[in-house]
């Protein structure tokens, strides 16, 4: 655990010493320079993931990034393993993307201030009007260019089964006509959840053929949110029978 708090405190000074970066992407964005905020933004961000993984460390392997538009920006949909999913997308994933995120990370300093630049949206699950409104700003983002990644289960696996792929994240697809790309991750959960410290491990991105939602019939968006579902976690290998509640791997 001592080693673990080590190098949490190394990923912040790392955030830390970038401060300039932010104030100039903070500064182009104030100024209405949104290109060279977002070429700012698109460099540093994939570093400072990578710099996360290297922490484990993390070896990944990304199977399928050809099949992934390069003219229009997606929603992707993948599986939840655990907390590392995000900085091994961001890290290794060849399109800038942003993320729905929960509201208590708009709290987090320097962190949040990040994603407001990637055009993250903070939703707050506990205000029906508040998901409803950063959902439209979710939609809004795709339609601006900004690629977003959606987690449909709701929460971690953590190396335990998949939970359902809920209905309702699919709305940002439908809403802004874009097209799905499906993700599987397998492994994350090893960096961090198995024991509750971050440790050394292997993790494989598939990313599977592309999906797309204009035109689609009402029966056909009814249908997609089980057949995505399938198609994301079919590759994984049988769930682990987690026994350490210690760290809240159940």
């Amino acid at each position: 655990m001592f080693r673990t708090i080590i190098k949490l405190i190394k990923i912040l000074s790392w955030m830390f010493f970038k401060g300039k970066k932010l104030k100039i992407a903070r500064k182009y964005e104030k100024e209405g320079n949104i290109e060279a905020r977002d070429k700012l933004v698109n460099k540093w961000v994939p570093m400072w993931a990578r710099y996360v993984l290297n922490q484990c460390p993390a070896q990944v392997e990304v199977i399928g990034q050809e099949k992934i538009p390069t003219d229009e920006a997606v929603c992707f949909i993948s599986n939840h393993q655990g907390n590392m999913d995000i900085p091994v997308l961001l890290g290794f994933v060849n399109k800038p993307m942003a993320f729905v995120a929960k509201v208590e990370l708009a709290k987090i300093p320097m962190l949040a201030d990040w994603m407001k630049l990637m055009q993250c949206t903070f939703m707050d699950r506990k205000s029906p009007r508040a998901s409803v409104k950063a959902m439209h700003d979710a939609v809004d983002g795709l339609k601006r260019g900004y690629s977003q990644m959606i987690f449909p289960e709701g929460t971690r696996s953590r190396g335990g089964p998949h939970h359902e792929f809920k209905a309702g994240s699919f709305k940002l697809a439908f809403m802004a006509e874009a097209t799905i790309v499906p993700v599987t991750i397998d492994g994350t959960w090893r960096l961090l959840e198995e024991k509750g410290k971050l440790q050394k491990g292997n993790v494989t991105i598939t990313i599977h053929d592309p999906i797309v939602t204009r035109g689609m019939t009402k029966e056909e968006m009814h249908e997609l949110p089980a057949k995505v579902e399938q198609i994301c976690c079919a590759p994984l290998p049988p769930p682990i029978q987690l026994k350490n509640k210690k760290h809240g791997l159940l």
